[in-house]
């Protein structure tokens, strides 16, 4: 359970956003700097896209500059806003943390606040299972609104290069998207100073983590190091070309994974159980490659596949134009009982969970 803070109802500032009626007696007047009409104007954009008229929002708020600029815009230009809060509880002093933040969101406007504080477990190293109970907690603390996240310009970088780095192919390197349902990202293309100055013209001292400076974190380290290495090899310029990068791919792959559901629609036929879908491998194998193994990916999510790498991926395409009779492939997903594996059977693609060796 969080811990709610809500604010007293009042009047609206005039200089406010018309989208919606506020609720909180915060103050509404920003500041006419750079900056803060940058970050306005980004947070307008992106709340005339994908929002509906009159909606609320949450915002994801660690307290740090990136949430705290987009908090502040995002009351003005949004109007109803509930800040949660995440205490992930790995420092000392992460409670004050969290409740200066609450107290924040309270005074640039917001309607409520609310302190979510999480149990961090180990799976996949300290980062990645802060950010899943991260996210656990937003998505549980919603109430079916959007929650609007602070990653910059500067993360989407930092983003594409880790994809680089996995070597997945075109998916792992398009970055964050602006929206995908519940999370929003208005300020994908700000860069991080910009945030910084708008808090400085706020008059907020935004908190800073010891975590984004420690070097164990990958991130951080191509955060403080890889990137400003690669600006001064290259002659600067590499965030803002790595994010159009992502940017464009997100289009490319938008249109690819129209076709592909084409694709995987042609080639379902029933399996040989009867109650099971396959897969034709003749409409597979005239489909470009591209298609071809988008459509896959698909059909082995939807059947239960979890955690798909390029390697499980490009095994079960040889299954359909590779095929020297090689057995099937066993994909991560099914049950602590069953394992998933797809096979090549009678001109189809299949997808079966099989039970798994007793170990000894």
């Amino acid at each position: 359970m969080g811990r709610a803070v809500r604010a007293t109802p009042g009047p609206r500032e005039a200089t406010g956003s018309t989208r919606g009626s506020a609720g909180s007696a915060g103050p509404r007047r920003l500041p006419e700097t750079a900056a803060v009409l940058e970050i306005r104007r980004a947070v307008r954009a992106w709340a005339g896209e994908y929002l509906a008229a009159n909606a609320a929002v949450a915002v994801g708020l660690s307290g740090g500059a990136d949430s705290l600029a987009l908090t502040a815009a995002a009351v003005v230009e949004i109007g109803d806003v509930d800040a949660l809060i995440v205490d992930h509880r790995l420092q000392d002093g992460s409670a004050q943390v969290a409740a200066d933040a609450a107290a924040a969101a309270l005074a640039l406007g917001c309607r409520s606040a609310r302190v979510l504080a999480v149990d961090v477990g180990t799976e996949g190293g300290l980062e990645a299972a802060a950010r899943t109970a991260r996210y656990l907690a937003l998505d549980a603390a919603r109430d079916g609104a959007p929650v609007l996240l602070g990653h910059t310009l500067d993360d989407q970088a930092e983003t594409v290069l880790l994809g680089l780095a996995r070597g997945s192919g075109g998916r792992s390197i398009q970055g964050m998207a602006a929206y995908a349902e519940p999370w929003g990202r208005p300020l994908l293309g700000i860069r991080r100073a910009t945030t910084r100055q708008m808090c400085a013209d706020l008059g907020r001292t935004p908190h800073e983590d010891p975590h984004n400076l420690s070097p164990e974190f990958t991130r951080v380290r191509l955060r403080t190091e890889a990137l400003p290495l690669l600006e001064d090899v290259l002659g600067g310029g590499v965030a803002p070309a790595l994010a159009r990068t992502a940017e464009q791919l997100r289009e490319d792959g938008a249109l690819l994974d129209v076709l592909a559901d084409e694709l995987l629609e042609a080639a379902r036929v029933p399996g040989a159980a009867g109650d099971e879908v396959a897969l034709s491998i003749e409409t597979l194998a005239t489909a470009p490659a591209a298609l071809r193994r988008r459509a896959i990916r698909s059909w082995l999510l939807e059947s239960g596949a979890k955690a798909l790498t390029d390697r499980h991926l490009r095994a079960v395409d040889a299954l359909v134009t590779a095929w020297r009779g090689q057995g099937g492939v066993a994909v991560g997903g099914g049950s602590p009982d069953t394992r998933l594996v797809a096979a090549r059977e009678h001109g189809r693609l299949t997808l079966r969970g099989y039970d798994r060796c007793p170990r000894e």
